[in-house]
């Protein structure tokens, strides 16, 4: 039987892997967008900018901001899914993380206007299988039971070798 690994190197195991895969996409970091993770469990944050205002009158956070950030949740969310168990048996350390699952389809549901604050996402991975996966995501900001958008993408997970 394997000795466990003290606490503060997971957590530190954990946050490299989540570090890799959101330094390896450049629009997240355009966007300013940020997860908070809990164990195995991420939020997406975005946190709120001017700039990404669409329509000033009302003001709203613009629709292609709105989807991206729903986007970018959902395929980070599943990446990090499908990395958990070899993250925690340590056969990620020092290699490079995997290829990320490509769009099929997403599909947007807007529900309310994206006020000019910052937003929250979560991602759940309804189906993952060796070449497909589904997700759903919602997205709120200041009450979790009153999500702003909501989506559902459909994803072509990366062959074993594209790594």
């Amino acid at each position: 039987m394997r000795k466990p690994e003290p606490v503060q190197v997971i957590k530190t195991r954990r946050d490299a892997a989540l570090r890799g895969l959101v330094e390896s996409v450049p629009y997240i970091q355009y966007l300013g967008v940020q997860f908070d993770r809990r164990g195995d469990e991420l939020t997406a944050v975005l946190p709120y900018r001017e700039d990404l205002i669409g329509n000033p009158l009302l003001p709203a956070i613009h629709g292609g901001v709105t989807a991206a950030f729903l986007e970018i949740t959902s395929i980070i969310g599943l990446t990090w899914s499908t990395l958990w168990a070899d993250m925690e048996d340590g056969k990620l350390e020092g290699e490079t993380l995997p290829a990320m699952p490509k769009t099929i389809d997403f599909t947007v549901d807007y529900l309310r206007t994206g006020l000019p604050r910052d937003a929250y996402a979560r991602a759940r991975v309804n189906r993952s299988g060796r070449r497909y996966a589904s997700v759903h995501v919602e997205a709120w900001q200041d009450n979790r039971d009153r999500l702003f958008a909501q989506a559902t993408g459909h994803f072509l997970m990366p062959s074993r070798d594209d790594g």
